[in-house]
């Protein structure tokens, strides 16, 4: 079991991410960037839900640490500038068009896995909460194979969700950065490898714990 987030550590993170936010929102208006307003809004939806999910499943400071720092990546995608020799200049110079191997791996194919690695990661951390037994605070749940696939999928799925998001952006937006059918596509192959290496570590960690006791 994990250890749930003492006041302290909500405090600092609450505080770490209003601040990034902030600044965010001041950054996007500035710009007159109308696709990073409509993210931030998402982004304080989320965060509202996020505290929902708090307030009953009691989640980790690890986990809500990751999640701000993920919030932390997305804005940087979309607001911070790079050269054009580093996005190769068919997108648009910013964070989330960085090739690290250029036509195989950019920086928001690894958003996309770290955050949906995460996301399998609450999943699990929600079920453990459902589970437990009145007056013990432990569960008798242990990461077997049928629940480690249950909670990549719904990480999965939360991915693809995101993508529907992304797709109204497009709809409603007059510019943005979603990119087209190929790009969505790599971004589900993205959000697999992180759902599944979360399932992955989840599983080996639990075990690893019990060899050692």
């Amino acid at each position: 079991m994990h250890e749930v987030a003492s006041r302290r550590q909500l405090g600092f993170v609450f505080s770490f991410t209003g601040f990034y936010l902030a600044a965010s929102a001041i950054a996007a208006w500035i710009r007159g960037n109308g696709e990073f307003v409509f993210y931030i809004v998402v982004m304080l939806v989320i965060i509202a839900a996020l505290a929902w999910v708090h307030r009953r499943a009691g989640l980790s400071a690890g986990l809500l640490a990751g999640l701000s720092l993920w919030g932390l990546l997305h804005m940087a995608g979309g607001l911070v500038p790079i050269p054009e020799t580093w996005h190769q200049g068919l997108d648009q110079g910013v964070l989330y068009n960085l090739w690290f191997i250029p036509g195989r791996l950019k920086y928001d194919q690894l958003v996309h896995a770290y955050g949906f690695a995460l996301t399998t990661w609450l999943c699990w951390q929600c079920l453990l909460a459902a589970t437990r037994p009145l007056g013990d605070g432990s569960s008798t749940l242990r990461p077997s194979l049928g629940l480690m696939t249950l909670c990549a999928a719904a990480g999965m799925g939360f991915g693809a969700l995101n993508e529907v998001i992304e797709f109204f952006a497009t709809l409603t937006l007059p510019n943005t950065n979603v990119g087209g059918y190929e790009n969505t596509g790599w971004d589900l192959v993205a959000n697999l490898v992180g759902s599944v290496a979360a399932a992955v570590l989840i599983a080996w960690s639990e075990h690893r714990g019990k060899a050692t006791t």
